[in-house]
């Protein structure tokens, strides 16, 4: 039935599938164990949940790509999925730039911020005063250097899959997937000492909330994109991809791109901009 539709017309029609229903029986579970489990009770249906949902997640792509090897994912098929990647990596700049309204509504209205986060403090500056910041030059400063070069291993893995390098794919995908484990592995050594830089007990205040939340939802992106390259990775081992076809691998590329430009911003704005003045906290 599917190659029928695919030698007759340029769209997909999908075939029945059970996985939206039960992603979202997965995802209600999930939600309601972690209610239950914030208020005290067991942690183990949010367990349940999270595991369903991780089940659902792997079955549901796996068919995606059993689709795409059945001739299914025609030239219109393929430009819609790269919309709707456009799309989310859209709505993940605006969740991106939610966290910087809050940095810089912070910084520009610090007399409002500080009095909210009721710390006793005399002036209104930015970063409060007597917050310790980290050294940008130092492992902020790797991290980068680290993301850049991730950014240039995953272009050559691209241009490797485009002139049908398949060694080049593969060492390319290597690299990036290691570079990305070692920038999450350089943060947490840094959150090992900002959860006692930025403590209620040191002066905990705004800073130190913008910081974790838009440096840590960072940090969940390069995880996930680590993830998608790993995936990519088996993928080109199994020989999958070929030079006209390998949206999965493009996907992944203008994600992980994505999360290269976010941490620029971040490093110049969290890090830079912010170590202007104040006490430095090196690691």
């Amino acid at each position: 039935m599917a190659d029928a539709h695919a030698k007759h017309h340029d769209y997909h029609l999908v075939n029945p599938s059970p996985w939206p229903a039960v992603g979202g029986a997965a995802a209600f579970i999930l939600a309601i164990g972690a209610v239950s489990w914030m208020h005290g009770g067991h942690w183990a249906v949010m367990a349940l949940g999270f595991a369903l949902v991780l089940y659902v997640m792997f079955m549901w792509w796996r068919d995606v790509i059993h689709e795409a090897h059945a001739g299914d994912h025609t030239p219109v098929v393929s430009l819609h999925l790269r919309y709707g990647m456009i799309m989310f990596i859209a709505s993940e700049v605006m969740f991106f730039v939610a966290w910087f309204w809050a940095f810089f509504d912070a910084s520009l209205f610090a007399d409002e911020a500080i009095q909210a986060s009721r710390v006793a403090v005399t002036e209104g500056v930015w970063p409060p005063k007597g917050t310790a910041i980290f050294d940008p030059w130092h492992l902020p400063l790797v991290n980068t250097l680290i993301l850049l070069t991730s950014g240039t291993t995953v272009t050559w893995a691209h241009h490797a899959l485009l002139n049908n390098d398949r060694q080049g794919l593969k060492w390319g995908l290597i690299a990036t997937v290691a570079l990305g484990a070692l920038f999450t592995a350089v943060q947490a050594y840094e959150y090992a000492h900002a959860a006692f830089a930025f403590s209620r007990d040191n002066g905990g205040n705004i800073y130190g909330s913008t910081f974790f939340m838009a440096t840590g939802f960072h940090g969940f992106h390069v995880l996930i994109g680590t993830i998608f390259l790993l995936v990519c990775l088996f993928r080109a081992l199994k020989g999958h991809f070929t030079p006209k076809q390998h949206f999965g691998f493009e996907a992944a590329a203008w994600y992980w791109h994505f999360v290269d430009v976010v941490w620029l911003f971040l490093f110049a704005c969290i890090y830079v901009w912010a170590s202007s003045g104040v006490a430095i906290l090196h690691e």
